[in-house]
């Protein structure tokens, strides 16, 4: 694991907060999916198979750019 690789930082805003990371490739897929409940904390981590993320649902998102918020009236 490469420590100095990018990464992010989701906190569920609501509970069910769904969070979906998309693999690298010819073909963009879906590579792994969590939920998470108000409260919880995930950490992300871009890597040479991980290219993005989806979130769904209300959530704060904390990475080396900034800080902003997912979902419906944001």
């Amino acid at each position: 694991m490469d420590v100095d690789a990018d990464f992010v930082m989701v906190k569920a805003l609501e509970d069910g907060v769904t969070i979906i990371g998309l693999t690298r490739g010819k073909e963009t897929r879906f590579s792994h999916t969590e939920k998470l409940d108000k409260g919880e904390v995930l950490a992300a981590q871009f890597t040479e198979n991980t290219s993005a993320i989806k979130i769904r649902g209300r959530a704060e998102i904390k990475s080396k750019h900034g800080t902003m918020k997912s979902g419906k009236d944001m």
